[in-house]
């Protein structure tokens, strides 16, 4: 095949010029195409890139409000022991009282009406009623005071006194210990002696009547 020099024009005119530009823009178009061919592949060989650290804002330190919150909600609430109620029998405070009767007339002095008797009269019964019960008091009990100190003199409640024994009375404002007078020592019973009941006694019995044949 021979080429023929004579083919090439000598001159251009404008589809020439234009032939031209658009040759050129297309090398420019298949450079940016290897271009980015090549740089897409370069970054297909990289190893993936590491997870950015993300700072996690730590917490703020708890409060002292917040931490008895937490505490509170994490101790339950200790349900109070349920009172226990003991039934009393009362042969016991049936015998006591016909003690009293036997030894005192006791019964029949607080049923008498004393409006109609003078002062010296209620004072002459109120004697008898007087000795009588404190020979049943004691035969049958062994009393002794609930606090040792005098009375009138100053004592002091510390914090958990024994509230069953000592009642304090007067202006009581916040908590223990309380300082005070003493107006009342207490009394306790150290000991019970009271007599056996026989079998088939009614103690409901306080006094038997009385016929004179």
């Amino acid at each position: 095949m021979q080429f023929d020099p004579t083919l090439i024009p000598t001159t251009f005119d404008a589809v020439h010029i234009g032939l031209a530009a658009l040759a050129v823009v297309l090398l420019i178009l298949q450079i940016l195409l290897l271009s980015v061919a090549v740089i897409a592949l370069l970054r297909r060989g990289k190893p993936a890139a590491e997870p950015i650290a993300v700072q996690v804002r730590p917490e703020p330190a708890a409060t002292p409000v917040r931490e008895a919150a937490k505490s509170a909600e994490l101790v339950k609430p200790e349900r109070p022991e349920p009172v226990v109620v003991k039934q009393a029998t009362p042969d016991a405070a049936l015998q006591l009282l016909g003690l009293l009767q036997k030894e005192a007339r006791f019964v029949d002095f607080v049923q008498e009406n004393v409006a109609a008797y003078s002062d010296a009269e209620i004072g002459a019964a109120a004697r008898v009623v007087h000795e009588g019960c404190r020979k049943v008091l004691s035969q049958n009990f062994e009393l002794e005071p609930v606090r040792k100190e005098q009375e009138n003199s100053r004592v002091t409640l510390p914090k958990g006194f024994d509230a069953s024994s000592v009642r304090p009375t007067g202006n009581i404002v916040g908590e223990p210990p309380f300082t005070g007078t003493l107006i009342h020592r207490g009394w306790r019973a150290a000991a019970v002696r009271l007599p056996k009941i026989a079998e088939g006694h009614d103690v409901r019995i306080i006094a038997q009547a009385e016929v004179e044949l």
